[in-house]
């Protein structure tokens, strides 16, 4: 069997290179190699399959192909170099194919016009009319000579892996040898065994290293760019990162791959000048591929020189570095989120010591808000005291901006109450308006700030105790991630702890006033369930005494006159702000009653916002309270606080006294005057003897031994004489009405 067309030029090996940058798909480059790196002929590869690649060698890997015998002629062996073996599996692996079936599943003729389809490609995009008649024996012309003449392959190895019969079909690719041929090939009896050149194997050139790195991955691309920056080479791992084929984009300027800003700015062309001027350019930018996706890159662009020092052009290595630069912006995006949780952490440790050494109301607006600022989490904060009567706003404290700028600032969709809110036990508790634009007039922030024109996000807080809202505390940032829900819980936890700490403060300012105001208010609201059941009843509630049972329970103490306690406890029934209720006592007047609330009240209201109620009435569907408080208190404020929860509500009259101050030897006077010897004696023996400790030191029965009485005579002495002590705490000193004997 003669080898085909012997007497036709051979391909040469830049030749075959133009061939694989011609190719478009993986199919084709496929059909190409198995042709010219392998040696099969079209009918061998239509009846090829996956199961005829057998791995031979380990380490290193070496493959051989078990050609299958067609038209009646024997099958053979041919030697697969590895890296076609990769480009075989990975053609394999994406079609889904299976070892029984044909990689190539068409006709031999079909195989033959693809080769002939590459070679016409090849031969218009990069000008080569010669190269147009290339066809599957070329190839295989192609990989005779590169084995025998190239490489050296043993000619008995060449024959038996390419199918040929006999070496007279192989005698053309053996030339006669020149002398200094001969030398050298026979230096080899002039060394000593084993040290002979090549042991190893050939040398891998350049381009086959450049070749295989592309094949390893689809991160990667090399093109060649002519010397005015458009695209003259372009081979298939360009078309698998861009997106186009070679016929789209061959002749196409290097602009195309890049971002329509960075091209109105002139980058390409300053990039090419760069890498001609410095003799090679590294860059990181943005590029396009064909269906307008953008990815990151690094490029690195090196010219081309002719032997005469003549640019020719540029190559262009391309490295697609998305899934890195994404890694790095979301470490980058991590860092700018732990940096603000910091922020955040440290405005509300700053917040924390500014409560702590505030002493009255208006410092602690002013001292949170400088506090939330200086952190630096927030751009601006600002402290509004609403006036619930006219719902205008009553005082504004600010810091990072002039309180008359907040108005300019905030958006008319803020004011509307069009924000996001989160809920905390049901109830709205921090609202948060987006897409604010923090621009203000130059004269509205502090003075020497010019504006600023950052597009931010305001977070709205209010300042609670219990039922009680003091104001709202906003804040204004231009960070792109605030208020998620941690901060968000953070800003109701600053909330509470300012609400807590002017509660505090007003109620300590009233403990330590030697003046108060009396105050007197009435209230005609039926949200109050006691004013509702006084009108409906035609009843009477006198307060005795109110305990704080939790933040938002209380257990209420009330003498009731005019009805009877199952009437009011039926509609206590239906209230679903009372818990529960119970008869204590029954007397001639009337009867005395528990309730535990858990709902609003006046003297609640009144009592949160720092005033002391001294008496507390609800007749007809009026509630008539007196209380006092410090003489510094904003008594609106308080006022405007109670009409905020129970609107039909008014001051009726208020006088500054001086405050009834009882010293301890007076208590302890008037307790005297109260207890018994005995009661007095039974006290002082049970508490020095450690009846009262605990573990007891003594039990009861200990205590009457050495008081020479019984254990019950000693219980009589001890309930009535804790009683007459409770009392005297707990009561007016002069009301006789609930003594004991």
């Amino acid at each position: 069997m003669s080898l085909e067309g012997v007497d036709a030029a051979a391909l040469e090996r830049d030749e075959y290179e133009i061939l694989l940058d011609a190719a478009e798909t993986y199919r084709e480059a496929l059909v190409v190699r198995l042709c010219a790196d392998v040696g099969l002929r079209p009918r061998e590869l239509a009846e090829l399959t996956v199961d005829d690649v057998e791995q031979v060698r380990i380490e290193p890997p070496r493959y051989l192909v078990r050609v299958p015998a067609v038209d009646g002629g024997d099958g053979r062996t041919a030697y697969l170099p590895t890296h076609v073996e990769r480009e075989l599996r990975r053609y394999a692996r994406s079609n889904g194919l299976t070892t029984d079936d044909r990689i190539l599943p068409v006709t031999a003729r079909r195989l033959q016009m693809l080769v002939s389809d590459v070679a016409d490609r090849a031969a218009e995009l990069f000008n080569r009319p010669d190269l147009s008649d290339v066809s599957t024996s070329d190839l295989r012309r192609y990989f005779a000579r590169r084995a025998l003449v190239d490489r050296g392959v043993n000619p008995r190895a060449v024959k038996a892996a390419g199918g040929w019969r006999s070496f007279e079909a192989l005698e053309p690719y053996l030339p006669e040898p020149t002398d200094t041929e001969i030398i050298d090939a026979f230096d080899a009896l002039e060394r000593p065994s084993g040290t002979g050149r090549d042991r190893d194997g050939p040398v891998v050139g350049d381009d086959s290293v450049i070749r295989l790195l592309l094949a390893a991955s689809d991160r990667y691309a090399l093109l060649r760019l002519d010397s005015d920056g458009y695209v003259e080479r372009w081979n298939r791992s360009a078309a698998a990162m861009f997106g186009y084929r070679a016929g789209e984009i061959v002749g196409t300027h290097v602009s195309t791959f890049y971002t329509d800003e960075a091209v109105d700015e002139g980058v390409p062309d300053r990039v090419l000048a760069t890498a001609l001027e410095e003799s090679g350019h590294e860059r990181e930018g943005w590029r396009v591929a064909e269906d307008g996706s953008r990815f990151r890159a690094t490029e690195v662009i090196s010219p081309l020189r002719d032997d005469q020092g003549r640019h020719r052009g540029f190559a262009v290595f391309v490295r697609d570095v998305s899934p890195a630069h994404e890694e790095l912006e979301e470490l980058r995006a991590r860092r700018d989120e732990l940096e603000r949780r910091y922020d955040v952490a440290r405005s509300h440790r700053a917040v924390t010591r500014a409560l702590l050494e505030s002493t009255d109301h208006e410092e602690v607006e002013e001292k949170t808000c400088a506090a939330l600022t200086a952190g630096g989490a927030y751009e601006y904060a600002w402290i509004e005291r609403a006036t619930h009567a006219d719902r205008r706003t009553d005082r504004r404290t600010a810091s990072g901006i002039d309180p008359d700028a907040v108005d300019r600032l905030v958006p008319e969709a803020w004011r509307d109450g069009e924000v996001e809110s989160i809920d905390v036990d049901g109830e709205p508790s921090v609202s948060i308006g987006r897409g604010v634009s923090l621009a203000i007039d130059g004269d509205g922030g502090e003075e020497g700030d010019g504006g600023t024109d950052e597009i931010g996000a305001l977070a709205r807080i209010p300042l609670a105790y219990g039922d009680t809202v003091y104001g709202a505390l906003s804040v204004a940032t231009d960070a792109d991630d605030a208020f998620d829900d941690e901060e968000r819980r953070s800003l109701e936890t600053i909330g509470q702890q300012v609400g807590y700490a002017i509660a505090a403060i007003r109620r300590r300012n009233l403990l330590l006033s030697d003046r108060v105001v009396e105050l007197e208010l009435e209230c005609r609201d039926d949200d109050s369930f006691f004013v509702d059941a006084s009108r409906r009843l035609g009843c009477r509630f006198e307060l005795d005494s109110l305990v704080p049972v939790s933040e938002t329970t209380q257990l209420y103490y009330l003498r009731l006159e005019g009805a009877s306690p199952a009437d009011v406890f039926d509609l206590a029934a239906d209230d679903p702000g009372i818990e529960d209720y119970r008869l204590v006592e029954t007397d001639a007047e009337g009867w005395r009653v528990e309730f535990v609330v858990d709902s609003s009240c006046p003297i609640v209201t009144l009592t949160e916002y720092g005033t002391t109620v001294l008496e507390a009435r609800f007749v007809g569907g009026t509630a008539t309270i007196t209380a006092e408080c410090a003489v510094d208190a904003d008594i609106r404020t308080i006022l405007d606080g109670l009409r905020a929860v129970f609107p039909d509500s008014e001051l009726v009259g208020k006088r500054e006294t001086e405050r009834n101050v009882r010293t301890a030897r007076e208590f302890r006077e008037g307790l005297e005057d109260r207890l018994t010897d005995r009661q007095e004696a039974s006290l002082r023996a049970a508490y020095f003897g450690g009846y009262y400790d605990w573990p007891r030191e003594s039990t009861a029965e200990e205590i009457a031994d050495a008081m020479g009485i019984s254990s019950p005579t000693l219980h009589n002495h001890l309930r009535k004489g804790q009683h007459e002590l409770l009392r005297t705490f707990f009561d007016d000193p002069g009301d006789e009405s609930r003594g004991t004997d």
